[in-house]
């Protein structure tokens, strides 16, 4: 997929018509019909939601939980619209999924990410979409897989859906992290880049797992220009019968979004275009300056492994590694770099060393 058409879809018109990131809020899970009607009520009283989402399929980890009140629930959505009057977005996972959604009115579709991770899965969704161009958001990957969530986006494209949105939902890891999800903002980013006009929408109920990180996950969405925000709302949240700790109230959803800050894409001020030109100008100097001295340090390094190769010495030397690796890190700290960049830095310079002096030392004779 080259890109993803920007005029005349669902999201466009609405955020054209907004001028600000669109917003989609409402319970991880439709559980009775009341508590549809007084989530959907008090999210209209915002004055500001866009799109109101519920869970009705909620296949598990494990079975035994609460895994939604299936096609019923449906029903109480198409009632909400009439009262209510939000447009209605639910998650499909399977062709039948796809039926009784457009059966009962459900005005945008979301693949979830235990989906996009499938391509077999996506395709069978693509199939069953045909014809029907109906808007579809894509959530990311479970796993950090850009091409798969490119993938999934490539086939429903291929099948006439044209109206696309990606959502960052975050992704698995097994390194300890403060999300329950990690955002792995870069990867989004990857995405941004490819598809430019495609628009991006945050996650952070699900990236964050938690209520008090929802306001700083969502200022960084907004600080790297996303397109919107998907918000889980319930009006019980404690009591919630799926992800409970992620869940906030319509009236603590309001606060929340009254403490975002709206930043511009640029500016006009003369001032600041001059002294944003400036300092552009000095990093690319900089950034010269970095992969001339990677070039100098890569130079050193197949000077290194030709003496290796000469005296048959091995690749790694595992008390050196350590000795740059600590020593870089302080070199850092006292430059005020951050440390944690800096290790990531090396390592991938200690790999592409290892490959460098692999070539030089498997060469022939």
């Amino acid at each position: 997929m080259e890109s993803v058409p920007t005029a005349d879809t669902f999201f466009t018109r609405l955020l054209a018509a907004k001028g600000q990131p669109m917003l989609i809020a409402g319970p991880c899970s439709a559980e009775t019909e009341q508590q549809v009607l007084t989530t959907a009520k008090a999210l209209k009283a915002l004055g500001n939601i866009d799109l109101f989402r519920a869970g009705i399929w909620k296949p598990r980890t494990r079975p035994g939980s609460f895994e939604g009140v299936g096609a019923q629930g449906l029903a109480w959505l198409r009632r909400m619209k009439e009262e209510v009057g939000l447009p209605v977005t639910v998650e499909v996972a399977t062709p039948r999924h796809v039926e009784e959604a457009l059966a009962h009115g459900v005005d945008v579709l979301w693949i979830g990410a235990r989906t996009t991770v499938n391509p077999f899965a996506v395709q069978e969704l693509a199939d069953a979409l045909a014809g029907t161009n109906i808007p579809v958001m894509v959530k990311n990957p479970v796993n950090p897989d850009v091409a798969l969530w490119a993938g999934a986006l490539e086939r429903l494209e291929r099948a006439g859906i044209r109206q696309l949105a990606a959502i960052h939902r975050g992704f698995s890891t097994f390194a300890p992290s403060r999300y329950r999800n990690a955002p792995t903002w870069q990867l989004a980013i990857e995405l941004k880049t490819r598809f430019p006009h495609l628009p991006l929408i945050c996650d952070p109920s699900h990236i964050g797992g938690r209520r008090d990180l929802l306001l700083p996950i969502s200022q960084k969405a907004l600080d790297l220009d996303y397109d919107g925000l998907m918000i889980e709302t319930h009006p019980d949240p404690d009591h919630a019968l799926s992800d409970a700790e992620q869940q906030v109230t319509p009236q603590r959803l309001g606060e929340i979004l009254a403490e975002l800050k709206y930043r511009y894409r640029s500016s006009d001020n003369e001032d600041y275009l001059n002294k944003a030109e400036e300092l552009r100008q000095k990093m690319d100097v900089a950034d010269r300056e970095i992969i001339e001295a990677l070039a100098r340090r890569m130079s050193l390094v197949e000077e290194l492994a030709e003496y290796k190769r000469e005296n048959n010495v091995k690749i790694l030397q595992l008390d050196r590694w350590n000795e740059i690796f600590t020593s870089r890190l302080q070199w850092a700290g006292k430059l005020r770099v951050n440390e944690k960049f800096v290790a990531e830095l090396y390592k991938l310079i200690h790999l592409e060393s290892i490959r460098k002096q692999t070539e030089i030392l498997q060469r022939p004779d």
